[in-house]
């Protein structure tokens, strides 16, 4: 990095963040760390100063408390009220983290904002900067930063994108920084530090999941449900409703109030439709194709990727694929570079041959 350039590293409290500002130290890098107090039930603030302190990095705490609780926790409770499967941490980096955090620090003069995050970025074809996967696969965090803007990239620091989680932890270790008891792994819910989301979610005010009615794909009535929030597409445990092939849950209705069951092969879809797609790359003028993963830990299907409009895409798989849930985040990868990434609407169904051996395990 040249003269002139002022670096801020986001803190959070945790390993990742701390191992990220010792190496930008080590390469000689003037810091600030920022801290981010974002949900009253769940605060690292005192670990971050004590991290900093130790780091002899000087620590600023940033209260985004309202825009946190109206951009996230909000968006996470309507997702449910709606029958979808909500993603907050892909929502979180692109609208907080970097997005409102991103904002306060270029008014207030810094030129890159660094964190812990597992992602590598390198020069694309065109000399720009682009998004790739982390080297530790089973700590890859790619997929949650696939709606960061284009334009923000060359402004980023991922300085562990090329270590695995073994290599951070013993510089942890060799650093001889503080060990926290019950710390949790930054990829759990924040807001939610006890008990179960569906608690939480009752606990909303607005928030009501009435019982209803479990039904299969003709509507034919099956039993009665707990309330929506309390099912995900591709659950099968803790539904109660015997029967000789097990049932999953395929689709959520809040309209009719109903959770549509099935059997393991209604569970698979030919594809989907993406909307409010993000381009890390060129638009596509025509059809794409890529690896999509529908999910966090989805290894990843070979898929044709056609624009329909401006930001909405029609996504057709190699091969059929278990559990697609409207409301969470589809990322597209041309090996391990991230091309960008939309959120699903709906699954495509339509033209399955239910074969026997036609559909891998769930």
């Amino acid at each position: 990095m040249s003269l002139g350039q002022k670096v801020a590293i986001a803190l959070s409290g945790g390993v990742d963040s701390a191992v990220a500002a010792a190496l930008l130290r080590r390469h000689g890098r003037e810091l600030q760390a920022v801290h981010l107090a974002l949900s009253p039930l769940a605060s690292a603030a005192d670990r971050a100063a004590i991290l900093a302190q130790c780091l002899d990095i000087p620590l600023t705490v940033i209260d985004l408390k309202r825009e946190f609780a109206r951009e996230v926790v909000d968006y996470f409770v309507s997702e449910y009220a709606r029958g979808r499967t909500p993603n907050p941490c892909v929502r979180c980096n692109a609208a907080i983290k970097f997005g409102r955090l991103w904002e306060i620090l270029r008014e207030e003069g810094f030129t890159h904002l660094a964190t812990g995050h597992y992602a590598r970025l390198q020069p694309a074809e065109d000399g720009a900067p682009g998004l790739f996967r982390g080297v530790d696969r089973r700590k890859d965090q790619s997929y949650f930063l696939s709606r960061l803007p284009r334009g923000l990239l060359p402004n980023l620091l991922f300085p562990l994108g090329a270590m695995t989680k073994e290599q951070v932890r013993q510089v942890y270790h060799e650093l001889r920084l503080p060990r926290w008891e019950n710390h949790r792994e930054s990829m759990e819910l924040c807001f939610i530090p006890e008990g179960t989301y569906q608690d939480f979610l009752l606990g909303q005010r607005g928030f009501s999941g009435p019982p209803g009615d479990f039904v299969d794909s003709q509507g034919r009535h099956l039993g009665r449900h707990r309330g929506l929030e309390c099912y995900t597409v591709g659950q099968r445990r803790g539904l109660g409703i015997p029967a000789r092939e097990p049932y999953y849950v395929i689709d959520i209705q809040p309209e009719p109030n109903q959770v549509v069951l099935g059997h393991r092969q209604e569970l698979f879809s030919l594809g989907l439709l993406a909307s409010r797609v993000n381009w890390l790359i060129d638009p596509p003028g025509g059809e794409l194709e890529a690896v999509a993963v529908i999910r966090y830990r989805h290894p990843g299907v070979r898929a044709r990727i056609t624009p329909l409009t401006d930001a909405q895409v029609r996504v057709d798989f190699d091969t059929p694929q278990s559990a697609v849930a409207p409301g969470q985040a589809v990322a597209f990868y041309d090996g391990d570079r991230v091309l960008g990434g939309g959120w699903i609407e709906e699954r495509q169904v339509s033209g399955f041959s239910l074969t026997p051996g036609a559909f891998p395990n769930p």
